[in-house]
C-alpha cells in the first residue's frame, strides 16, 4: 500500500513561531518560524517515509465560510509582521527541498487535504496527514491516521490519532467529531457552540442519542440550563456544522500524480539558508547527495527508516560491539591506544555520582563504530561477563593515562563513577556538554537534544530500554543486547557531536578560550569540590529544626486568633477564604484560574497594611527552612564520608553561573537570623578553620569597566564607599553629609539599574512614588552618563546579534530581545543589559577557582576548596596553613584580571561558615 504525507503547513507555521525563541540573523530579519517548520519537515520525512507528499497553507483572502458567517475567525489578532516576513522564504525553502507545496484561493488548508485525502482513500492509499488541528480529526478513517509532533520539531514522541485514538482522545469516534465540535463550539475560530456544553457534556449526549440530529429531534426532553441553551441554539446549529466540518468535495488543481518526490534546488537552498544563518542545515546540505528524496516501502505506523530530504550530518552506517571475551577486550584497548581521541561513556546504577557504580563502559574513536563492554549486568540468563576487577585493571591504564586523550558528554559524572572504584581519569581533552553550551547557553544540551538539533538523529532513549515510572528496571537489569545497541550509540553520537560542535568553537578565538580556558578546568575543579564535600553538624541542625517547629506552631495560633477561626496556613483556597472573604481585603490579582492570588508577591504587598499576610509570609519562610534545610541537610550527609556534598552544573544558568543541587547551597537565605544559623552548622574539622573569600561588589566594579564612567571609575581608584559617593551625587550633598536613608536608596539604584530596574520596580523597592523614582533615576544617569550609554549601546548591540558577550567574550543570549511581545522584550532587554555584569562576574570567579586550586596543587597544601557561592569561595584550611591562606587567597582573586577599576577580595575566618561570612 503506498503513502501520502499531507502537511498542514498554516497550523505549523503559527505552532513555530509561537514556540521558538526570537531568532534573527545579522540583518535584524526574523527566522525562527522558518527554522521550526523546516526541522519539523525534515523530522517528518526522516520518521514517516511516503511514495507522495504535500505541505499545505491557507491562501490570502476571505472563503466561502466568509460568506456564510461573517464573524469567521473575527477573534483572531492580525498576524504578526514578524510571521508575515518568514511566509514568502519559508515557502520559497519549502518547494526548494522537494515538497509539493499547495495553497488554493478560496479554501482552507483543512478543506484541501481533506479533498487529497479523500482522493488518496479511493486509490487505496493509506494517508498521514500530520497537524495539531484537532478539526482535522473528523478526516481519520481505517485508511488516514492524523499525528501531531506536538509542541515543538525535536520532540521524540508523537501523537497519533487513528481512529481508537481518536476515541480515546475526545470520548467519540470520528464519525461524531463534526457533532461533538458543533456542540462544544471552536473558540480558536470563533465559532460559537452550545452556551454551557463542554466536552463532557457533549460526549454524555452523543453516547445517549448517537448523533447530533438525534440530539435535536430529543430537545426537549434536556433539562436545566443546558437544555434550555440547546434548544436556544437549534437555529444556529446548521451553520455552525457548515462552518466546521472540512468540504472534501472542492475542486483543486492538484492530482495525487503531482506529489511525487522532487529533486531538491541547492542552490536555492544554499542562498536561503545563507541569507537566513542556518548553518547545521547548510552543512547537512553540502553532506547530501543531489537525488531526489528516497521512497521507503509501507511500513507499520510510525515509520523507521530514512526519508530526510536531507542526509544527516551524522553517519548513519553502524558497526556496534559487545566486548565479551578477553580477545575482543584487547582489540578495542589497542584502538583505543592509537586513536588520536576516544570517546567514553558509563553506564551506572545510580544518577547519584558519588553512589553510582559501573554496570559497563563504551568507547568510540571513529563515527559509526563502538563498543560496549558490559561489567556487571545481574538478570537471569545473563550471557557471561568480563571479571570486573580483572577488567578495570587492564582498562584503568588507559584511562589514568593523560597522555590519551577522551572526549565524553557530562565527564565529571563519570569521573565521579570511576573514582567510586579507585581509577582517576585523566587526558580529558573535550566536553560536549560544555561545548554546546559555549556555543548555545540558552539552548538544552541534554545528548538526545543535541542529537536532533545538530546532527538529525533521534537516539535511544533510556526509557526504551529500561522503561518507565514504577516499572523502570536498573541498567544492570537491561538485555545485553538493548543495553549494547543503547551505550555504543552514546558514545558514537557523542564523538560525531564532538566532531560538529568544536569546530565552530575552535573558529572564534573568544568562544575558544571561554571553553579552553575556562570550562573544561573548572569541571575538574568542580569535581574535587564536590569530592571534598562540607562537613555538617548534623545535632545543631536538629535543635534548629526543634525551635523552628516550635515557632511554626506559634506563627500557626498567631494566625489563627488574627483570622477569628482556625485554618490550614498551607491551603491557597482556605486563605483565600480568610483574606478576601471574611477580612474583606482587596484582591490585587488573580491566578490564572481566575481566584484571588495569595502568592509572595501579593502577601509581601498586603503586609504593608494588613497583620495576618505578615504571619503567612513569616510562617512560609520558615517552613521553608525546616523542610528544605534543618531538616534535610542531616539526611543527605554521606556516611562514608560523615559530610555533605553537593552537586554543581556549569551548563545550566545562561549567564555562566554555577547551580548547585542535592543540596542547595547557593539559595539559604542570608536575610534573616534562622537563615544565617543554618550556615553556623557548616563547619570545619578538627585542627581547621573555614575561610571565606568573596568579591567585593563585583558587579558594580565591572558595570564601572565596561561603562567607563567617569564619575564611577574615579569614586572606585579613590577606594570609596560606591554607594555613599552615588548619595552624594544624586542628593546633591557632600559625601560627609549623606545620612543612612540616602545611602540605602543609592544602594538599591546601585543594583537596580545593574538589573534593568525601571522606575516602576523602584518605586516598588523603595515603596516611593514613581514620579520621585523616575527622579531619581534622571538625577543618576545625570551624573554618571557612561552608564545610561552603556545601556543604550547594549540594547542596540544585543537586536541586532541576538546576543552580548562578558568581558571574556563568553557569549549570552537574549532569543527574546526582538520579540513582538512587549513584556518579553522588555525582560530581554533588562537581561540584556545586566547578563554582561553578571557573566563577567561568573567568569572571574572561575578563573579564581582555577588560580586557588592551582595553587593549592602547587603549593601541595592540604587546604581544599570545599564550596563555591556566587561571588565567594569556601575552603577548608588546616591551622598550620592559615596564615599563608590568609594572605595569599585574596591576591590570587584580585591577579585574574586586569580592570580599569581595582578588583578587591575580602576574607573572613571562623570554626563555621556564618562565622567567616
Amino acid at each position: 500500500m503506498k503513502t501520502l504525507l499531507l502537511v498542514d503547513g498554516s497550523s505549523y507555521l503559527y505552532r513555530a513561531f509561537h514556540a521558538m525563541p526570537d531568532l534573527r540573523n545579522a540583518h535584524n530579519e526574523p527566522t525562527g518560524a522558518i527554522q521550526g517548520v523546516l526541522n519539523m519537515l525534515r523530522r517528518l520525512h526522516k520518521d514517516y517515509p511516503a511514495d507522495y507528499s504535500a505541505c499545505v497553507f491557507d491562501a490570502k483572502g476571505k472563503t466561502f465560510r466568509d460568506d456564510i458567517y461573517p464573524q469567521y475567525k473575527a477573534n483572531r489578532a492580525a498576524m504578526p509582521d514578524d510571521l508575515r516576513l518568514q511566509i514568502a522564504p519559508l515557502h520559497e525553502a519549502i518547494k526548494a527541498m522537494g515538497w509539493p507545496l499547495i495553497v488554493e484561493d478560496g479554501v482552507e488548508a483543512d478543506d484541501v487535504i481533506g479533498a487529497l485525502a479523500r482522493q488518496a482513500e479511493r486509490e487505496g492509499m493509506r494517508v498521514i496527514i500530520s497537524t495539531g488541528d484537532k478539526d482535522i480529526s473528523q478526516l481519520v478513517s481505517p485508511q488516514v491516521t492524523v499525528i501531531n509532533t506536538m509542541r515543538d520539531a525535536f520532540r521524540k514522541t508523537d501523537e497519533v490519532l487513528d481512529e481508537a485514538g481518536v476515541e480515546a482522545k475526545f470520548g467519540v469516534p470520528p464519525a461524531l467529531i463534526v457533532d461533538y465540535l458543533i456542540l462544544i463550539g471552536d473558540s480558536s475560530d470563533n465559532v460559537p457552540g452550545v452556551e454551557k456544553v463542554g466536552p463532557k457534556t457533549a460526549v454524555k449526549w452523543l453516547k445517549q442519542y448517537g448523533s447530533l440530529d438525534n440530539i435535536i429531534a430529543h430537545a426537549d426532553e434536556i433539562s436545566g440550563v443546558v437544555g434550555e441553551n440547546l434548544r436556544k441554539a437549534l437555529e444556529w446549529l446548521p451553520t455552525a456544522r457548515a462552518l466546521i466540518t472540512i468540504r472534501c468535495d472542492v475542486g483543486i488543481r492538484e492530482h495525487l500524480s503531482d506529489l511525487a518526490p522532487r529533486t531538491q534546488d541547492k542552490d536555492t537552498l544554499i542562498r536561503l539558508f545563507d541569507r537566513f544563518e542556518f548553518k547545521t542545515l547548510r552543512r547537512e546540505l553540502e553532506l547530501s547527495q543531489p537525488s531526489p528524496p528516497k521512497v521507503a516501502a509501507a511500513s507499520p505506523l510510525p515509520a523507521e527508516g530514512s526519508g530526510d530530504l536531507f542526509a544527516a550530518s551524522a553517519v548513519t552506517t553502524r558497526h556496534y560491539d559487545t566486548l565479551l571475551s578477553e580477545a575482543e577486550l584487547q582489540r578495542w584497548l589497542d584502538k583505543l591506544r592509537a586513536a588520536p581521541l576516544f570517546c567514553f561513556d558509563t553506564e551506572t546504577t545510580s544518577l547519584d555520582p558519588l553512589q553510582a557504580r559501573l554496570v559497563g563502559m563504551s568507547f568510540a574513536t571513529v563515527a559509526g563504530e563502538a563498543a560496549y563492554l558490559p561489567l556487571t549486568h545481574d538478570y537471569a540468563g545473563v550471557p557471561q561477563q568480563l571479571d570486573l576487577e580483572t577488567t578495570l585493571a587492564q582498562v584503568r591504564l588507559i584511562l589514568e593515562d593523560p597522555a590519551i586523550k577522551k572526549v565524553g558528554q557530562n565527564l565529571k559524572y563519570d569521573q565521579h563513577v570511576l573514582a567510586n572504584h579507585g581509577i582517576a581519569l585523566n587526558g580529558i581533552a573535550h566536553d560536549t556538554l560544555l561545548q554546546s553550551y559555549v556555543l548555545e547557553s540558552h539552548r538544552s544540551h541534554g545528548m538526545d537534544d543535541l542529537a536532533m538539533r545538530h546532527l538529525g538523529v533521534q537516539t535511544i532513549s533510556f526509557e526504551e530500554v529500561a522503561g518507565k515510572g514504577a516499572k523502570q528496571i536498573g541498567f544492570n537489569q537491561v538485555a545485553l543486547e538493548q543495553a549494547s545497541e543503547y551505550a555504543a550509540e552514546d558514545a558514537d553520537i557523542t564523538l560525531q557531536l564532538h566532531q560538529t560542535l568544536y569546530p565552530q568553537i575552535a573558529s572564534d578565538a573568544k568562544l575558544e578560550h571561554v571553553y579552553r580556558d575556562i570550562e573544561l578546568p573548572v569541571s575538574g575543579i568542580l569535581f574535587k569540590i564536590e569530592r571534598n564535600g562540607v562537613l555538617i553538624d548534623a545535632a545543631m541542625l536538629g535543635r534548629q529544626s526543634h525551635e523552628l517547629g516550635i515557632r511554626l506552631q506559634e506563627l500557626e495560633q498567631q494566625a489563627h486568633a488574627l483570622a477569628g477561626q482556625p485554618f490550614n496556613l498551607g491551603s491557597p483556597k482556605q486563605l483565600q477564604e480568610i483574606l478576601f472573604g471574611k477580612l474583606g481585603i482587596k484582591p490585587l490579582k488573580k491566578t490564572p484560574s481566575g481566584a484571588p492570588s495569595t502568592d509572595e508577591d501579593v502577601l509581601q504587598e498586603l503586609a504593608l497594611d494588613h497583620a495576618l499576610p505578615k504571619v503567612i509570609l513569616e510562617h512560609r519562610g520558615m517552613a521553608k527552612l525546616k523542610s528544605t534545610y534543618t531538616d534535610k541537610l542531616p539526611r543527605m550527609v554521606n556516611p562514608a564520608t560523615g559530610r555533605v556534598h553537593t552537586s554543581y552544573s556549569q551548563a545550566v544558568a545562561v549567564t555562566g553561573r554555577l547551580a548547585s543541587s542535592d543540596p542547595n547551597l547557593q539559595n539559604i537565605p542570608v536575610r534573616t537570623a534562622e537563615g544565617r544559623r543554618i550556615r553556623e552548622a557548616f563547619v570545619a574539622a578538627p585542627g581547621s578553620v573555614i575561610v571565606s573569600a568573596d568579591y567585593s561588589q563585583i558587579e558594580l566594579r565591572i558595570m564601572a569597566h565596561l561603562s567607563q564612567d567617569a564619575g564611577l571609575l574615579a569614586a572606585f581608584a579613590a577606594g570609596e564607599d560606591i554607594h555613599r559617593a552615588t548619595a552624594a551625587e544624586i542628593f546633591g550633598v557632600e559625601r560627609s553629609a549623606v545620612d543612612h536613608e540616602q545611602r540605602r536608596y543609592a544602594k538599591v539604584i546601585n543594583f537596580g539599574l545593574i538589573y534593568g530596574m525601571s522606575a516602576f520596580g523602584l518605586a516598588q523597592n523603595l515603596n516611593i512614588d514613581r514620579s520621585a523614582a523616575a527622579s531619581y533615576i534622571e538625577r543618576y544617569f545625570a551624573r554618571y552618563p557612561g552608564v545610561r550609554d552603556y545601556m543604550q549601546n547594549t540594547r542596540e548591540q544585543a537586536k541586532a546579534q541576538g546576543y552580548v558577550e562578558t568581558l571574556f567574550g563568553r557569549r549570552l543570549w537574549v532569543p527574546e530581545i526582538n520579540s513582538p511581545n512587549g513584556m518579553r522584550r522588555a525582560g530581554a532587554e533588562r537581561a540584556a543589559i545586566n547578563a554582561p555584569m553578571q557573566g563577567t562576574a561568573a567568569d572571574l570567579i572561575k578563573l579564581a577557582m582555577i588560580a586557588v586550586q592551582g595553587w593549592l596543587e602547587s603549593a601541595q597544601l592540604s587546604t581544599k576548596l570545599i564550596m563555591q557561592v556566587h561571588d565567594e569561595l569556601v575552603l577548608e584550611v588546616p591551622d598550620a596553613e592559615l596564615e599563608l591562606v590568609k594572605h595569599t587567597l585574596p591576591l590570587l582573586m584580585q591577579d585574574v584580571a586586569k580592570l580599569d577599576v581595582p578588583l578587591l577580595a575580602e576574607v573572613g575566618i571562623g570554626s563555621n561558615w556564618e562565622e567567616a561570612h
